[in-house]
């Protein structure tokens, strides 16, 4: 038996035994609200360190490509947000400008650790990052994590250190990427709705994974990788619309590979510690479904089901079904903002308490604002990097129309479910007419996808909010096109570097 086989069969012997294990902790546990799944932490670490790269199918590969190209090109549009600026001033006061990690959009180097925090901060400055799908339908569509954001700032950081191959890079981001969605997808809905923000807290066991797989840990390592990267978890809603959201981000990236780099020394953690009484799981759900995440890592893979969605707008992804239909009644029926008397956005009552400023000042409140996702749009027809700003947001024009979007709780968009995003719009014009919409999705899901050449498109957008150079934006969407065939991803770095000087 080949060693691959061999691997593959082991596995799968030890999921049977999970599987069985946990029926049995079922029984002993009934009545209690907290399930007994001894040796799940085991699985996860198992599915990491034996995967292979030819174990990814070919259509998850081509989905992780855009998710990467959106990520890069987010990482240069977000170095020119405030965030950006600050996180560099702050290592140049700590005067740790002396690694070989590139922070993306300058021509600063730090160490590993903090260029995948400063780069994580970027990608999701202005929340237009790749977000995770749900299943269930008790669960908030679309909310659980921005899978890219705390992987891929990780794996780029640790792979400027030698020759990382883009098989290599792509096998660590897939699974990062798996295995934060899948403990996303696992926990309790409690955790999201009583305020903490996922990306945050699961998004550390997606780098600590990536990272993980990058050094060619063996399972004991993975596990104390695990162990102490989820008691660096954290991330809070209440700071949606905040310069802390991104941050939030950073953090995740950061701590998995910190605890990488620390487990590599010899660091100890606690070994199972997501189905612990006092593990991940417990502590931070309350409870968690095992059947969504045992046996079911790459069984699915997530990028084909239920999916992952790029983002159209810089705003929070439960903007988009509305945005998306909207954009769509004005151009069919030439809608212009002086007809407009009023405006009726329903939704579920999850989607009006996380977009929760209904009267924003700043451009990142806007971002979590569908009064002023429908008043940019209806003003200017367009919603991108620039219109999420403190200036348009305070415009007179933009203020009076927000105080005629009328977002509130609608009983049919309840009663769909919370693995939808519908949204019931009616447009009540001067004239008399009312001008009705509704769509459950919006553009970039896997209902309505973006082609790669729709997320280049995304990505010279982004490229060219950060002023970059059109010679360096063409040669990136052709290294991650064929990022399969790189000998050295190393050599994505200048091409994402200012010239010496700038930043």
């Amino acid at each position: 038996m080949f060693r691959r086989d061999f691997g593959k069969a082991s596995l799968g012997v030890f999921v049977s035994t999970v599987l069985v294990n946990s029926a049995k902790g079922a029984e002993v546990a009934a009545g209690s609200d907290f399930p007994k799944s001894p040796g799940l932490t085991d699985y996860v670490g198992r599915f990491v360190t034996t995967t292979k790269y030819e174990d990814i199918p070919s259509q998850v590969i081509e989905l992780g490509k855009k998710s990467i190209l959106d990520g890069l090109g987010l990482a240069l549009a977000g170095s020119m947000a405030r965030t950006g600026a600050i996180c560099r001033q702050y290592l140049e006061d700590l005067g740790l400008f002396d690694g070989k990690a590139s922070i993306i959009g300058s021509a600063r180097k730090t160490s590993p650790r903090f260029a995948a925090f400063v780069n994580a901060v970027s990608i999701h400055a202005d929340d237009f990052d790749d977000t995770q799908l749900a299943v269930a339908k008790d669960r908030v569509y679309g909310l659980l994590v921005h899978p890219t954001v705390p992987v891929l700032s990780a794996t780029l950081a640790l792979a400027e250190r030698g020759a990382v191959s883009g098989k290599e890079l792509m096998l660590a981001y897939h699974l990062g990427v798996e295995v934060e969605c899948k403990i996303a997808e696992a926990i309790s809905p409690r955790h999201y709705q009583d305020g903490f923000h996922s990306t945050g807290t699961c998004g550390p066991f997606g780098s600590a994974a990536a990272c993980a797989k990058l050094l060619r840990f063996d399972l004991s390592k993975t596990l104390n990788v695990f162990g102490l990267a989820a008691s660096q978890s954290g991330g809070l809603r209440e700071n949606f619309g905040t310069m802390t959201k991104p941050f939030q981000a950073g953090r995740a990236a950061e701590s998995g590979l910190e605890s990488t780099e620390l487990v590599a020394l010899g660091w100890s953690a606690a070994e199972q510690i997501l189905e612990a009484d006092r593990g991940f799981f417990h502590a931070f759900g309350g409870s968690y479904d095992p059947a969504a995440i045992i046996g079911r890592l790459g069984k699915p893979w997530t990028f084909v089901s239920p999916g992952i969605s790029l983002k159209p707008y810089p705003s929070g992804s439960l903007t988009h079904p509305a945005m998306t239909e909207l954009a769509r009644l004005i151009e069919t029926n030439n809608i212009q903002a002086t007809q407009v008397e009023k405006m009726d956005v329903g939704a579920n009552h999850n989607m009006t308490t996380t977009l929760l400023h209904h009267q924003p000042k700043t451009g990142l409140e806007a971002k979590f604002s569908m009064e002023f996702c429908m008043a940019i749009l209806v003003l200017e027809r367009k919603a991108g990097l620039g219109e999420f700003s403190d200036k348009v947001v305070q415009r007179a024009d933009v203020q009076e129309m927000i105080r005629k979007i009328n977002f509130y709780v609608d009983s049919e968009a309840e009663s769909a479910g919370y693995d939808k995003m519908t949204s019931l719009l009616k447009i009540h014009l001067k004239d008399g007419r009312v001008i009705t919409g509704r769509a459950d999705f919006g553009k970039g899901s896997p209902a309505n996808p973006m082609t790669f050449e729709e997320a280049a498109a995304k990505f010279k957008g982004c490229a060219e909010f950060a002023d970059w150079p059109s010679a360096k934006t063409e040669k990136i969407i052709a290294f991650v096109r064929a990022l399969d065939t790189a000998p050295d991803v190393s050599a994505l770095s200048p091409l994402l570097a200012a010239e010496k000087g700038k930043g």
